[in-house]
């Protein structure tokens, strides 16, 4: 019997790893750790598995791929993806858009418009089966593709019933920046939600007032050098071709924690010098570990949500636009709130095998 289970990513913002049993063989979709620091792959969901298929390159999608590998599985991914995968790994190329046949079964894939080179991934099995991964249709600086009719999907529900758009996160971030003097740190991962902020303040306040860290650099280089990318992402081209500017006002930085990389090294330079919540501040846009929200619990630490994910109205047009039956509310704490809302016109399922 071909049929869908929910590993992990149920009831928490925890990793993604689904198990997709179809015609004798068992596929993973996905297979992250974290984004807690506690929150591991368990090497045991491999067990029974003949391939592993990734979404995109963020930690929570990918970071127990290192065990796929070891196992000797292939992992299906794109191009882009498959740069984060450790040097052994068995990849086999996904596009970024199109369709594939993997062992008699269809596979469609496309653009999921919050990662360098992110799927969303559609099986053609039964009525259909979508997994979003992660996904957004609001972004300024990643494209989206919308996928075809699927009775069944795994759907990124991260932001749960929070309904807020875009457009009012860009201008509740504005009115926080402008709050704060001296300088600001965005703490980002590279391949994620850094282009995008750095097109936003760039368009505010001029290229001189913004710097990214090599990190971040290398990422929008690659995605400038890619195909689907908004037009006006050309805009930030020239922020690659220099070095950190110490005076800048703002500071795109990895990683999106601030618990490594160029972010650590300020928000920790701050701290000690005495300098955090008086002339230089650390705004986090996106989930916070526990990490980043100790940086938030003294001065000079702040959150403001950036949408990455979809808001509660773009989650209720996927479900319509897929025609879906029944759906499984992915990445968010409280899944069983979905049970009472009557606006999804689908079906709930959360822990159980879901028949396709």
């Amino acid at each position: 019997m071909n049929e869908i289970r929910i590993l992990s990513g149920i009831g928490d913002k925890g990793p993604a790893c689904m198990q997709l049993r179809v015609n004798g063989k068992t596929w993973l979709l996905d297979c992250g750790h974290g984004p807690e620091a506690n929150a591991h792959f368990d090497p045991d969901w491999l067990e029974g598995a003949d391939a592993v298929f990734i979404t995109h390159d963020h930690i929570d999608h990918i970071g127990g791929a290192a065990y796929a590998v070891e196992a000797g599985l292939p992992i299906y991914a794109t191009a882009q993806t498959a740069k984060a995968l450790p040097p052994a790994a068995e990849v086999r190329p996904l596009p970024e858009q199109g369709v594939v046949d993997i062992e008699g079964i269809g596979l469609t894939t496309g653009r999921n418009g919050h990662a360098l080179g992110g799927i969303w991934m559609h099986f053609d099995i039964g009525e259909g089966l979508f997994y979003s991964g992660d996904w957004s249709e609001e972004s300024h600086w990643f494209a989206f593709d919308a996928p075809p009719p699927a009775a069944t999907a795994i759907l990124d529900c991260s932001y749960h019933l929070d309904s807020i758009p875009q457009r009012d996160r860009f201008m509740a971030l504005d009115r926080l920046i402008d709050s704060l003097p001296g300088q600001v740190l965005l703490p980002v991962p590279p391949s994620g939600r850094a282009g995008e902020i750095a097109l936003h303040l760039v368009n505010r306040f001029g290229l001189d007032a913004v710097i990214l860290d090599p990190e971040c650099r290398s990422a929008l280089r690659a995605a400038l050098a890619s195909d689907g990318l908004n037009p006006r992402a050309q805009e930030i081209a020239p922020l690659l071709e220099r070095g950190d500017l110490e005076d800048a006002r703002f500071l795109i930085c990895d990683t999106p924690n601030a618990d490594g990389g160029a972010a650590w090294g300020y928000a920790r330079a701050w701290r000690e010098s005495g300098r955090l919540g008086q002339d230089a501040h650390v705004v986090f846009t996106g989930h916070m570990t526990a990490h980043a929200r100790g940086i938030c619990s003294v001065p000079g630490g702040y959150f403001q949500r950036w949408n990455v994910h979809p808001p509660l109205g773009d989650q209720i047009k996927m479900l319509r636009r897929l025609k879906a039956k029944r759906f499984a509310p992915a990445f968010c704490s409280a899944p069983e709130d979905y049970l009472v809302e009557d606006a999804l016109g689908a079906e709930v399922f959360m822990h159980e095998s879901i028949p396709l």
